[in-house]
């Protein structure tokens, strides 16, 4: 298998099981924009990870495997929530489950 398309496909195994993780951090009470900005750094974060753990350090000297597998977290990040994660609601229930819980204060 190609150099590129092992990173393609590593970064889409990442990127699928992405959103569930990132939906740990969000909360259901952010905007559609604060919660599509931590997506996003999440999967550059990812892609980074996944890039180093794939190579090592010396991976980052090849830009275009680099590109590949960063930009294949976050195509497949997005493209899971959309059409796997978002639809079966796991991700939202994920965001409500773990969002603590204050106590509502007397008034």
């Amino acid at each position: 298998m190609s150099a590129t398309l092992t990173s393609l496909t590593t970064g889409a195994q990442v990127g699928a099981v992405l959103p569930l993780l990132t939906a740990v951090v969000q909360r259901p009470a952010w905007s559609a924009r604060n919660k599509k900005i931590v997506a996003v750094a999440a999967a550059l974060v990812a892609g980074v990870a996944t890039v180093a753990a794939e190579g090592g350090l010396a991976q980052f000297q090849h830009g275009q495997l680099t590109a590949a597998t960063i930009l294949g977290v976050l195509a497949a990040s997005q493209t899971s929530y959309d059409l796997l994660w978002k639809p079966a609601k796991l991700a939202p229930w994920l965001e409500a489950v773990t969002t603590r819980k204050t106590p509502q204060r007397a008034e």
